[in-house]
């Protein structure tokens, strides 16, 4: 009986031990299945730290030195960085009617003028007599060509009644003055053809050029200083004309063409040597290529001259008259295709961009004739 007992005994024991050892090995399994889940789960989002080191071959699968490396997708989706920069505000077109206009201006020409006042008045000007608006962006770019020799008391007035006007029209500009060298024949409509190739050297995006006298100020600033649909006459209402036009054909002072229209022309004649005549050989290029020129309401299109001697290399072309019966024939070979100048130098001051320019010599009266 004892022995029947002993041997039952035993056999429990046996079977008891065997059941700790299952018990013990499937604890084991369990255990490094779930160390290994979640060191799966935690490498995922581990950038650095010991996870690299324990999967070296993950780690050197991207090499994110180069500059064109992509990195391989994890499946998750990705998380930025850093968060963006704040987007730049859009800058709306600049209004039709600029709301900073004040109308009518007084002009005066007996104050004292220094250029450092003019560029104290002006802080928003760049070298070179160059502004863009910071609070909308204007529909043109434009640039305004001065002929020019001898006149610095006159541009420093212009200088200084100009760029307050040209800013409160909301206007991108850039003022270039054309200095002739030397002291032959002055040839203003030459000096302008130089001042349209240049300015479009400086600033190819220019699409619109007004074309002023040094010697008149406008004396108002709803005549806006802008390029339409067609070839525009803005001074027509001049002091010394009684503020009325000389006759129904002028076309001189200040006058403003889009780049298209002026090519159209062939631009402005070489051959005007002296005063007179230039002016409505443009008005007859603009009549025989079909276009119209647009004129501002006689109220707003008043200018006053600045008063001077007249230059004595700036006499009446004997010529002219003769010429302009011509334009038909000579815009053909005669403009902006055929002038022939040289620089001598470009120099960009605080309010305006110097060129001075060797156009030349007239020919003799009797060749040009």
């Amino acid at each position: 009986m004892s022995r029947l007992l002993g041997g039952t005994l035993e056999r429990v024991c046996k079977a008891v031990l065997l059941l700790c050892l299952l018990h013990f090995l499937v604890a084991v399994i369990l255990y490094f299945d779930v160390y290994a889940q979640h060191l799966a789960f935690f490498s995922r989002f581990s950038t650095r730290g010991p996870a690299h080191a324990l999967y070296p071959a993950a780690s050197s699968s991207t090499n994110c030195s180069r500059p064109n490396a992509t990195a391989a997708s994890s499946g998750l989706p990705e998380v930025p960085s850093a968060r963006p920069g704040p987007t730049a505000p859009v800058i709306p077109p600049c209004p039709d009617v600029p709301p900073g206009l004040v109308g009518r201006v007084v002009i005066e020409f007996t104050s004292p003028m220094p250029l450092e006042r003019v560029q104290r008045e002006n802080p928003g000007v760049l070298l070179g007599g160059r502004y863009t608006p910071p609070d909308c962006t204007p529909a043109q770019t434009v640039a305004v060509i001065i002929p020019f020799r001898h006149r610095e008391h006159h541009l420093r007035y212009w200088l200084h009644y100009l760029h307050p006007m040209l800013r409160r029209q909301r206007l991108r500009y850039g003022i270039y003055v054309i200095n002739q060298h030397g002291e032959e024949t002055f040839n203003r409509a030459k000096l302008l053809n130089v001042g349209f190739l240049e300015a479009l050297k400086e600033d190819a995006t220019y699409d619109c050029f007004i074309f002023s006298d040094v010697d008149l100020v406008p004396m108002d600033d709803r005549n806006l200083y802008r390029c339409g649909d067609q070839p525009r006459h803005f001074a027509i209402a001049m002091d010394k004309f009684g503020f009325r036009l000389p006759y129904a054909s002028y076309f001189g002072g200040v006058s403003g063409l889009s780049k298209a229209q002026f090519l159209r022309i062939n631009g402005f004649p070489n051959e005007y040597w002296g005063w007179g005549g230039e002016d409505d050989d443009i008005f007859n290029r603009i009549s025989l290529t079909g276009m119209k020129i647009s004129r501002p309401d006689v109220r707003i299109g008043r200018y006053r001259m600045i008063k001077h001697d007249r230059d004595k290399h700036n006499e009446p072309n004997p010529q002219r008259f003769s010429k302009i019966q011509n334009t038909k024939m000579s815009m053909k070979w005669d403009g902006i295709g055929s002038v022939r100048y040289r620089v001598l130098e470009v120099s960009r001051q605080p309010l305006f961009t110097n060129i001075t320019v060797d156009i030349g010599r007239p020919m003799s009266w009797l060749n040009q004739g």
